[in-house]
């Protein structure tokens, strides 16, 4: 079964930097779309950032612009969100997935593939 392994969470201070990688060791990286989501606890999950299959072309919520960059090396099968400036708002658990093609789609439905997610904390 194809999984997706995220990595890179942790417990950081407001105004700190993190970066999450998502590998994908059982797919044709490049043939896939890889969104990022994340998930407050007690909260529904909400649409991140995105990236095309060639890295060409991303996407981001607008409470992450600016601040947040999703890229990818396809050499690696890893997908990358780079966080800055992060805020205790951002505290949530962070979940990379995956489509095949290339629409970059803000919908959960869209995505074929899950992982289990790395959680970042933010304090205040």
């Amino acid at each position: 079964q194809v999984q997706l392994v995220e990595s890179g969470g942790g417990l950081v201070q407001s105004g700190a930097s993190l970066t999450l990688s998502c590998t994908a060791p059982s797919l044709t990286f490049s043939e896939f779309t890889v969104a990022w989501f994340r998930q407050p606890q007690g909260k529904e999950r909400e649409f991140v950032a995105g990236v095309s299959w060639s890295g060409g072309a991303t996407d981001y919520a607008d409470s992450v612009k600016g601040r947040f960059t999703a890229s990818r090396e396809n050499a690696k099968n890893t997908a990358y969100l780079q966080m800055i400036s992060l805020m205790s708002e951002d505290t949530a658990l962070y979940v990379c997935a995956a489509r095949r093609g290339t629409w970059l789609s803000p919908y959960q439905s869209a995505y074929d593939y899950w992982g289990r997610g790395t959680q970042v904390t933010v304090s205040a």
